[in-house]
């Protein structure tokens, strides 16, 4: 674990038909940040393939494609080649839903999202065997051969 960290702080919004996990990953390798995450997200989606709770890397098929408007509640995680982002979504009637994103986040109207970066820090991801999935490893540039 890597002590204190300098904050840069990046503003991204994106309009509709636009993929989001797509243009975050896009943003992320243009900018060439080295361990970003996501500070807040408002907006709404019109399509969102979301991965749920249940799911393990041997039974994948708790997986939910969801294709009405929806808005962004809440979306929290890291972002590298491998971005782990979780959603919360509400319909029309307020009731959620969340998971991991998997893709497929069509924007319906809007997506402001502010993003951030740790300049100490650097995220990369290595298939962990107890879970089956890529997890994030957290190291110091620094220290990076």
């Amino acid at each position: 674990m890597a002590g204190p960290s300098a904050l840069s702080v990046y503003a991204l919004r994106l309009g509709p038909g636009e993929d989001l996990l797509s243009s975050l990953v896009t943003f992320v390798e243009k900018k060439k940040l080295k361990a970003p995450f996501i500070i807040t997200c408002v907006g709404s989606v019109a399509k969102a393939t979301l991965r749920l709770a249940n799911a393990t890397a041997s039974n994948t098929n708790e997986i939910i494609h969801l294709s009405e408007r929806l808005e962004i509640v809440s979306l929290v995680g890291t972002l590298n080649k491998e971005a782990h982002l979780h959603v919360c979504l509400a319909d029309k009637d307020g009731k959620t839903i969340g998971g991991h994103a998997m893709g497929n986040l069509e924007v319906f109207t809007t997506a402001e999202l502010i993003i951030g970066e740790a300049s100490n820090l650097q995220f990369t991801r290595e298939m962990d065997e107890r879970t089956g999935f890529p997890e994030l490893i957290i190291s110091s540039p620094s220290k990076q051969a």
